[in-house]
């Protein structure tokens, strides 16, 4: 497996990726998925084209030709990094390849952002998936934030934090 950034010609085969990791009937076949909580699409192509360059890097994890999965890594202020749209293809979950892509976000936090510290929300009734990322060493910070799109049943994200040092 390779790890590295991504180019705007791998975004029309990453798209769907993410979308079956994260919505729909395929979501289910994984652990990680939102499919019954939203079902809009998760993101769009000219969004993730965004994620690639400047204080962002989307990285993804590919096996030959094979889109596996993807991470986004994001320069904040005062050596804040933040890592956000991890997601594995649910076909090949629980295969240790979330685990390599978080390590990837991790030192491209440290080395091209000179991040200190890394975080990430996750939607807080995701226990399952906070407590898969306190296995890893994140911890809650005890901040909630408002889900980023309005809902009628409005979610809450709760706030994970890691020391990178």
């Amino acid at each position: 497996m390779e790890v590295r950034a991504a180019a705007l010609t791998d975004l029309p085969r990453l798209h769907p990726v993410i979308e079956r990791a994260y919505r729909g009937d395929s979501a289910r076949q994984g652990w990680t998925h939102e499919a019954d909580m939203l079902s809009d699409a998760r993101t769009d192509l000219d969004t993730l084209a965004t994620l690639i360059d400047g204080d962002s890097r989307l990285l993804i994890a590919l096996d030959g030709d094979t889109m596996l999965g993807c991470v986004n890594v994001a320069s904040r202020d005062n050596g804040l990094a933040y890592l956000g749209l991890l997601c594995v293809d649910p076909d090949i979950q629980a295969r240790g390849i979330g685990k390599q892509l978080i390590a990837a976000a991790e030192a491209t936090a440290r080395d091209t952002f000179a991040a200190t510290r890394i975080e990430m929300t996750v939607i807080d009734r995701r226990v399952e998936l906070i407590a898969w990322y306190e296995r890893h060493g994140y911890t809650r910070s005890g901040e909630t934030r408002p889900f980023p799109v309005p809902l009628d049943s409005p979610l809450t994200m709760t706030v994970l934090v890691k020391s990178l040092l």
